[in-house]
């Protein structure tokens, strides 16, 4: 009988150090498959829902996510657009749990960063505010997008884009913008 308990013992104890070891391993899994989260890759999982997004320049931005791009994400704030450079979000509320599966973007989707955004708002002829990184705040159309830089042609947010309303064309650092919400013109 004393051999009996001796085994009974031996083998629960072996039973749960194999549990022990197994819990350790998929925690330690867990935290690497986490580590292979990229910060679009979460905000992918957000798609549908309402964020509040802390930008460097802007403070507090928010609005439904809508897309999400390689360096950029896109907020509908009651039927007006925001373009964000991801790369100027500071914090996020209202993610939630839910995170998109992380994937190689592949090549359409790896060209469509933030300069490729703002060069189909340019296209649309697209009244704009641009936030940029230290607070200033610019309105007009984008006229053109270069490789680093965009040129605005500034006019009042309430007009349309004539000759009369520019009253200059100023060239921005594609690197400084951080918010671009979509006017209405004569709306203001």
């Amino acid at each position: 009988m004393r051999w009996q308990q001796l085994f009974a013992d031996l083998e629960a104890r072996f039973d749960a150090e194999q549990e022990a070891a197994e819990r350790a391993e998929t925690s330690s899994r867990a935290r690497h498959e986490l580590g292979s989260v990229r910060f679009v890759d979460r905000l992918a999982g957000a798609v549908g829902s309402p964020v509040v997004l802390l930008c460097r320049g802007a403070g507090q931005v928010s609005g439904t996510v809508s897309e999400v791009g390689s360096d950029w994400l896109l907020l509908d704030d009651a039927g007006r657009e925001l373009l964000v450079a991801t790369a100027a979000v500071r914090a996020v509320g209202g993610v939630g749990r839910r995170t998109a599966a992380p994937e190689e973007p592949g090549w359409v989707a790896g060209r469509l960063d933030l300069r490729r955004a703002l060069r189909g708002l340019a296209r649309d002829r697209a009244a704009v505010r641009i936030v940029l990184d230290e607070g200033t705040s610019l309105n007009g159309t984008i006229d053109r997008v270069g490789a680093d830089y965009l040129e605005l042609a500034e006019h009042p947010a309430d007009l349309h884009r004539r000759a009369a309303a520019v009253q200059g064309v100023r060239t921005v650092l594609i690197d400084a913008v951080v918010v671009v919400r979509t006017a209405q013109p004569g709306l203001g």
